[in-house]
């Protein structure tokens, strides 16, 4: 169907495959797209090893004979097929199509090689020209957190909360560099050595930073924050014991009654996933603007606007900043405003917004605590040039910010919700607030695994009980007090 004759229509190498762009065919002195050690098992079993499991014995390097079989069978398959005809099939389509003409040049040429070789030959060239090369049978395991590619050589997976080495390898910096450039241009952005940062996304919203040399010296360092194929929820939160049912049902409440909430917490340490999980209480009634310098929010209600930052063309120009979002969206109507990371002094606009009518808006901050996140918070308005003395700044944060909820990434890899604090006001020139819930840590088990609880402050009537009567959530709030306070006695 795809097959051509002779090296007529050979200028069609050139080609466009959807949704990458094809890769150059190669020669036995220049390496193919991208190669990977193949971790077929892996992948189709995704078994999440235990938190303090050591990696596993890496496979055999491959062999130069391998890469120069790999190099002649895809320079052929280049000559061979038809590209322009390629990009109109399906993804599954166009790899059974490959691997056909692919197995009809190993016969023809006569290779030596076994069944198995011969299988992972095939998946090494499909990913390579329809996907992301080495990276593809990671992406496809559903148990990793994160993928951290440290120049060709070495990669390495987040797994269970626990740091692995993983045996994907790239043929050299070049390869890797050529499967970065395919990633960010899906979302119109570039990454060279005139623009050698940058931040991007993959179609399932996995976040992806590079950052190429010469900033990055031993080659392109390449990150990927994955996302789980089925989205989080807090009742799974609870099952992994990240919170209690009880301080659950806390957060539902939060998130109902349209308090503004701020989630602080480090890097890694679950954010976006608790923020996503507490937009699943938002009423799919209301309009929903979300703001996010690379889209990875996953809201489910029909009313979301979603909004992405925009960095400078190559001449410098064109720049739409994250405040410059949050300005416009409070022209477009919102009944809730969601930032995805608050990073500099587009917090201002963020509590205007919520001080102003849009109540139920929700940010992510990078701090260690809530009482840090509140210094953060004014430190970004400082940044921002606003020349406001320091108490009518904290008056400002004061009655804007409602919650904020603390997540963390313990030393054992587990993720908790460590304090759920609400802010009560000013007195004098000091922020007041409350813990309704902490996290406290009681030990470790014989395996590394720390050991804790999340336990009450005692508080039976918190600062928002009017808000949650105003919702008639009142009965709910009180029942999951008294029993977060029941459980603490314990």
């Amino acid at each position: 169907m795809f097959g051509k004759r002779g090296n007529e229509g050979s200028g069609k190498a050139g080609g466009t495959i959807a949704p990458p762009p094809p890769v150059a065919a190669p020669s036995p002195s220049t390496s193919p797209a991208v190669f990977v050690e193949p971790q077929r098992e892996q992948t189709r079993q995704q078994v999440t090893p235990p938190p303090m499991q050591t990696p596993q014995r890496k496979r055999p390097a491959r062999t130069e004979e391998y890469y120069d079989t790999k190099a002649q069978v895809f320079s052929a398959l280049i000559d061979t097929i038809d590209l322009s005809q390629l990009a109109k099939l399906d993804g599954e389509s166009a790899r059974e199509e490959i691997r056909d003409i692919v197995n009809d040049i190993i016969t023809i040429k006569n290779f030596a090689m076994s069944i198995s070789e011969q299988e992972e030959l095939l998946d090494d060239i499909c990913n390579d020209v329809l996907g992301y090369g080495p990276l593809e049978p990671l992406l496809a395991r559903d148990d990793i957190a994160d993928i951290m590619v440290n120049g060709s050589g070495r990669t390495f997976i987040e797994v269970g909360g626990k740091t692995l080495e993983s045996e994907v390898r790239f043929r050299d910096n070049a390869q890797l560099l050529s499967i970065c450039q395919r990633i960010v241009s899906q979302v119109g952005r570039r990454v060279d050595e005139s623009s050698p940062i940058c931040d991007a996304r993959l179609p399932d919203g996995s976040r992806v930073n590079v950052i190429a040399p010469p900033l990055a010296i031993d080659g392109p360092a390449l990150t990927i924050r994955k996302f789980k194929k089925d989205k989080l929820t807090l009742d799974q939160l609870v099952k992994f014991g990240a919170i209690t049912p009880e301080g659950a049902t806390l957060l539902q409440i939060i998130g109902r009654v349209r308090c503004n909430i701020v989630i602080s917490g480090g890097t890694g340490s679950g954010k976006t996933t608790l923020l996503n999980c507490l937009t699943n209480y938002i009423d799919r009634d209301e309009r929903v603007i979300t703001c996010e310098d690379t889209a990875e929010l996953q809201l489910q209600q029909p009313h979301v606007v979603r909004l992405e930052t925009r960095p400078p063309n190559i001449e410098g120009e064109g720049e739409i900043t994250m405040r410059d979002l949050v300005k416009n969206c409070l022209r477009m109507r919102p009944e809730r405003i969601i930032v995805g990371e608050v990073r500099g002094p587009e917090v201002f606009d963020l509590l205007q917004a919520m001080n102003t009518g849009h109540d139920g808006s929700m940010g992510t901050i990078h701090a260690n605590s809530p009482r840090e996140c509140l210094s953060r918070i004014e430190s970004m308005i400082a940044m921002g040039g606003f020349t406001l003395p320091a108490k009518t700044v904290r008056e400002i944060i004061s009655s804007s910010v409602d919650i904020v909820v603390q997540a963390a990434r313990l030393r054992d890899g587990s993720r908790r919700i460590t304090q759920i604090t609400e802010v009560m006001g000013m007195e004098g020139d000091v922020i007041i607030t409350q813990d309704l819930m902490r996290y406290e840590i009681e030990g470790e088990d014989a395996s590394g695994r720390l050991i804790g609880r999340h336990k009450s402050t005692g508080i039976g009537k918190p600062h928002f009980w009017d808000r949650a009567r105003y919702y008639n959530e009142e009965k709910r709030l009180a029942a999951a007090l008294d029993e977060m306070e029941e459980k603490s006695k314990d």
